[in-house]
This record gives structure tokens, C-alpha cells and sequence, in this order.
């Protein structure tokens, strides 16, 4: 049990998000992160209730968001804490729709990708929690919202839960071909979630001044060779067809950009326009095999820890 530091808090944590990029030093912990250490506390945001305090801007009782990982208290002197509303919408939200994976598809698709009525936007791991809430919020822009998830399930689940207009199973053999009757007019914004092989698949069908806001790249993908000669037509292509990628982490607009994503998101909620989808296992203790789920593509949507009631 940590001590009270000086003009600071103590927290209880009651929600943990389990998030992929932690293995990989990617997306929000690519420069935060410091991984591999026996005895080092593994990485994750959390949903925690302030249960002591010494700081002035925080009081007993408050719920703050905290990146304060696997664990069921842990020590602050106040630095990164975000205190929440518990009226805006249910607590978990905080690490989903209304969290980090939710305003880094607000970033990439409303900021970056830009889409208009009647373009095409493909979203990779589309049932996951930053997928799935950029297909619903292309699909609010006015644009045809194509989903590429793993298996029949997860296909089921974005077409028929999430309302896309399509979806495409990356595990099958012909996913170029099956990819390319779904978007028979091209692809005017990908949001890339995932990169190889499904880059390869997409990259012929982007249209000209296509958008392609670069959210994460899976840490499999990061460990295969480059080859030169495949890069140079990459960036030919690029060239070709004037194509912007953009790479991002969402605490780059957060400052100008999160009042705005937590009205429209929550709005998408109340009107039935956004829906969302938590996996919630119960007990810190069962964290490890929660993760290895998620990563086994056995999640849909959020995968969250609660640590206590």
C-alpha cells in the first residue's frame, strides 16, 4: 500500500483498460512506456477514486482518469490526473468510447480523414474500440463506412451491431479481391489500425487525394524485414496519387479537441446514433488472461479490468 505523498493523493483504482500498445511501445505509450522489467508495473490507464488527498485541486470521493497500470492503489502528486463526471455517462466509458481509443478515432477520422458524403472510408479492426467508433463517426459524416475485423463473429458484429455498410474478414485467402468488391468505388479515407498484409490490400484501391490517418501498427507487422524495392512503389504510389498519410497519437489535439469529441460522442450515445460494446473481467488477479484474450481476437470492443466496485 503506497503512503500519501506530500500535496498529493492516493488513489483507489476501479477500472483497468487492457491496451495492445503496451507490448508494442505504440500509439499513446510509444514514449511513455518503459517495458520488460521483472517487478516493473505494467502499463494501462485506469478509472480511479481519490481516497486520501493532500491536493488542493482534488478531493475525497473525486474519480480521476490515471495512468497508473496493473495495480489497486497507487500514489500521485496530482500530475496527469483528469478528474471525471460520473453523470456524463458510466465510468468504464472513460476508458473506451469516451477515452483514449475513442478520441483517437475522433482524431483520425473527424481531424485527419475528413470524410464528405458518399466517400468510402475503410477502418481496420473494426470491432475493437477505436474501430468501431470510426466507422460510426464516418458514417455520421455521411460517408459509407467499410469494416475489416477478424472472423465471422466480429464481421456480424460491425455490420449488424455497428450498422457499417460492409465487412471483410482479414483471415480469409482472397482478401484483395473480397476487399475490392466492397469498396467497388475506391477508398477515399483508410484508417489504419493494424498495417501488413492489409495495407497491401487497400493501397491499390485508394483514390486520388485519399486521406490515411495512421493511428497504430501492429507490433508483428513492425518486426518483418522491409523490402527496399516494395517501399520505393509504397511511396510511389503515394506520389502518384497524392495521397496524405498522417500519423498521429490523440493527446496531440486533446488540449484543442476533447471538449468537442466528448459533446459529439456522448451525444452519438444518447440518440442511439454511437453504440459500444465492453468486455469486463472482474479481479486484477484475472488481468493476465483477460489480456491474452484480447489479444487472441477474442474481445470485442473494450477490454477492461474492474479492479473494484
Amino acid at each position: 500500500m503506497p503512503d500519501l505523498p506530500p500535496a498529493g493523493v492516493l488513489l483507489r483504482v476501479l477500472y483497468l483498460s487492457l491496451d495492445p500498445g503496451v507490448l508494442s511501445g505504440s500509439g499513446e505509450w510509444a514514449s511513455s512506456a518503459k517495458l520488460g522489467g521483472i517487478g516493473q508495473v505494467v502499463a494501462g490507464e485506469n478509472v480511479s477514486e481519490v481516497i486520501a488527498s493532500e491536493h488542493p485541486a482534488y478531493a475525497i470521493g473525486d474519480i480521476v482518469l490515471s495512468s497508473a497500470g496493473w495495480r489497486t492503489h497507487a500514489a500521485s502528486d496530482g500530475a496527469g490526473l483528469r478528474k471525471l463526471d460520473p453523470a456524463l455517462a458510466p465510468l468504464s466509458t472513460n476508458l473506451g468510447v469516451l477515452g483514449t481509443p475513442g478520441f483517437a478515432a475522433y482524431s483520425g477520422i473527424t481531424l485527419i480523414g475528413k470524410p464528405k458524403p458518399g466517400e468510402t472510408v475503410a477502418v481496420t479492426a473494426a470491432s475493437g474500440p477505436v474501430g468501431s467508433l470510426a466507422g460510426q463517426l464516418a458514417k455520421m459524416s455521411g460517408a459509407r463506412a467499410v469494416g475489416i475485423a477478424s472472423g465471422l463473429e466480429g464481421c456480424r458484429y460491425v455490420e449488424a451491431d455497428l450498422g457499417f455498410d460492409a465487412a471483410v474478414d482479414d483471415h480469409m485467402p482472397d482478401l484483395a479481391e473480397t476487399l475490392a468488391r466492397a469498396c467497388s468505388d475506391g477508398i477515399d479515407v483508410y484508417f489504419e489500425n493494424d498495417g501488413d498484409p492489409i495495407w497491401h490490400a487497400v493501397l491499390p484501391l485508394l483514390n486520388r487525394f485519399a486521406r490515411v490517418p495512421l493511428c497504430r501498427l501492429s507490433a508483428g507487422c513492425r518486426r518483418v524485414a522491409g523490402d527496399a524495392d516494395r517501399q520505393m512503389e509504397i511511396l510511389q504510389e503515394v506520389l502518384n496519387k497524392s495521397l496524405t498519410l498522417r500519423g498521429f497519437v490523440g493527446t496531440e489535439f486533446s488540449d484543442a479537441h476533447y471538449p468537442q469529441f466528448l459533446r459529439t460522442v456522448s451525444g452519438g450515445i444518447a440518440d442511439g446514433r454511437i453504440r459500444y460494446r465492453e468486455d469486463i473481467t472482474d479481479g486484477l488477479e484475472n488481468a493476465p488472461k483477460a489480456f491474452i484474450e484480447m489479444l487472441a481476437g477474442r474481445t470485442f470492443g473494450i477490454a477492461l479490468v474492474r479492479v473494484a466496485s
